[in-house]
């Protein structure tokens, strides 16, 4: 079974599965062939992954997120007029994660030949007929790309027409992108002529993308346009194999990436509603609703202040954050009556018998600091002033809708010699760098630090450091196998995405099918992981299908609704039915996701 967030990448998936190749052969597929298609992400960006071994029986964690080039410090960005590094450009990016991670995997896990997986992706880079989705994006976003040197030449086609990006249909041809994985493929076929191993072969290639000719023709054109990156960056970098963090919620073991990305929330969120009888609430219901905004907003709340790069110390206070009792503790705090818009972290130290390093930082939070700000200044800059006066549909607020629900794609695999994998890659959309005459859409996740750490102590941006990004695959197992693969586009949303849909499942009995496409709601409580990090408390989505009844009842508690059509990214998802021993796939109406199964 192969899900991803285009037709024509399912389908790169489902080639591997016809080559003879397992889950991890089909997910690297899928990765390189959406990159090619900027389905929200491109070459140059991150990649998270969770992959079930299954003659290890376990989970095993994939850490290809990119670090802060050499000069990104905090006094950098602040001298440069930045409250926190801005949301495009080249002092956005971090290192090019993607590749190796593709790389690592494959060759640590699969079967196929680089050659074999990368060949869709060639294809495509040769040319393939843009659909209307991306064409329009990239026509919205032409000022932006018009700034760098190498990008316009690659995106916009038409340069001085009326409609500068390619039209729905062209055909779009990335020449430079198509040569850097041919470079690719072709060190590995000579290091197989020279009696290489598989691995030593596809690790050649990973030498010459981050150590050779191609990282020096990436360096040189980031920083012809600007960029702070290094060779030695680069040659520094290494994709991380990792434990996952999991909890067990009523039986089932639920596993994320460790703190350096969101996942850990959903988990401490799980932790937190294990304390309810949520099924005794009905679907949906106003108490439902009440109970998960509330729990998604403490669990957050921690994120935005403790999590961060484990490689940095001091070290983030998770073995608190994902006891039991610090879950507990949590629940008791919660207001059954009305909606808490002072919601702040708590202390998970005590729960691991330890002292709060940034006790002083604690004791100073307070949301309004991060409402809304005005957009008369330039991305990144520092002096905007508080906006308290924005409504629903006004231009700002969509702005700020268009951030939180940033996109991504969604990779799930799946064999039938037990192979799973879940991955959500992203970084390089549109509009992004392109480095040099390499072809590769650089990363904008560099936004997601802070500069001081009263915005969040541990996720202050340094040289080498990676930052605390949304991207959150999951994997769930029952009695030690998988159960279930899971993951969405969204950016914060992500993790209450996911969190609904595991409990439509486990808790009312949806379908994996019926799961991914039911409504959600989304807090905004948290704060932005992206642009200026702004929080609006007690703003929550709700469906449009929501009665209006349990709409009265939840302004009552003091939530402010925004009625949408869809609720969630499009949520791709493979459930295992180990009574028949089959797979059913899930993939919401949401997009243009897509799977394949045989």
């Amino acid at each position: 079974m192969a899900i991803t967030g285009k037709p024509l990448g399912a389908t790169a998936g489902a080639m591997m599965f016809q080559k003879g190749g397992n889950a991890v052969d089909a997910a690297a597929a899928m990765l390189a062939a959406t990159c090619t298609m900027w389905d929200t992400l491109h070459c140059g960006g991150e990649t998270q992954a969770l992959i079930y071994h299954p003659k290890l029986k376990k989970v095993i964690g994939i850490n290809a997120l990119g670090v802060a080039p050499t000069g990104a410090t905090a006094d950098y960005y602040r001298s440069k007029g930045y409250a926190n590094p801005p949301e495009f450009g080249p002092l956005a990016a971090v290192t090019p994660g993607t590749p190796g991670g593709l790389m690592v995997m494959l060759a640590e896990y699969g079967r196929l030949s680089l050659k074999d997986v990368l060949g869709p992706a060639i294809q495509m880079a040769d040319g393939f007929a843009i659909e209307a989705q991306l064409a329009n994006t990239i026509e919205r976003q032409k000022s932006w790309i018009k700034q760098w040197k190498y990008a316009p030449a690659i995106m916009l086609p038409h340069l001085g027409g009326e409609r500068e990006a390619p039209e729905p249909g062209e055909i779009f041809v990335q020449k430079d992108l198509a040569a850097t994985f041919r470079k690719l493929v072709a060190t590995e076929q000579a290091a197989l002529k020279a009696g290489k191993t598989r691995k030593q072969a596809i690790m050649a290639a990973y030498d010459r993308f981050y150590k050779g000719d191609i990282a020096a023709e990436l360096v040189r054109g980031m920083r012809e346009d600007g960029g702070l990156f290094t060779m030695a960056d680069l040659a520094n970098w290494k994709v991380k194999i990792e434990e996952p963090m999991c909890t067990n919620y009523k039986g089932i073991d639920v596993c994320k990436l460790q703190q350096w990305q969101q996942g850990p929330v959903m988990l401490q969120a799980l932790n937190i509603l294990e304390n309810a009888d949520l099924k005794a609430m009905e679907y949906n219901s106003p108490k439902y609703v009440h109970t998960v905004y509330q729990a998604m907003n403490l669990a957050f709340a921690d994120r935005d202040f403790y999590y961060g790069d484990p490689a940095f110390a001091p070290e983030e206070p998770m073995q608190g954050l994902m006891s039991k009792a610090y879950a507990k503790a949590r629940y008791n705090s919660i207001d059954w009556t009305k909606n808490d818009p002072t919601i702040k972290p708590g202390d998970p130290y005590p729960y691991q018998g330890g002292s709060n390093p940034f006790a002083q930082y604690l004791a100073q939070w307070d949301n309004r600091k991060f409402l809304p700000r005005d957009t008369t200044k330039q991305s990144g800059q520092q002096d905007r002033l508080v906006r308290t006066d924005t409504t629903l549909d006004d231009p700002f607020t969509v702005q700020l809708r268009e951030s939180f629900h940033g996109g991504t794609t969604s990779i799930e695999a799946a064999d039938s010699s037990g192979w799973v994998v879940s991955i959500t890659p992203s970084g390089g959309w549109v509009p992004a760098v392109i480095a040099g005459r390499t072809g590769i859409g650089l990363s904008q996740r560099g936004q997601s630090f802070v500069t001081r750490p009263e915005d969040g102590p541990f996720n202050v941006i340094e040289p080498g450091k990676r930052p605390r990004v949304t991207l959150t695959p999951t994997m769930a197992l029952k009695n030690g196998e998988p159960f279930l693969a899971f993951a969405v586009q969204g950016g914060d949303t992500q993790d209450q995405n996911l969190l609904q849909f595991f409990l439509n499942m486990v808790e009312f009995g949806m379908t994996v099918q019926q799961a991914v496409e039911a409504p959600n709601i989304n807090s905004y409580q948290l704060r932005n992981s992206f642009g200026f990090h702004e929080t609006q408390p007690g703003l929550m989505e709700i469906a449009t299908s929501m009665p209006e009844a349990n709409r009265a009842a939840l302004r009552a508690m003091g939530y402010t609704l925004r009625p949408l059509e869809r609720t969630s990214g499009p949520i791709n998802a493979i459930w295992f039915d180990r009574k028949h021993r089959t797979m059913w796939g899930g993939s919401s109406n949401h997009g243009e996701d897509h799977g394949i199964a045989w």
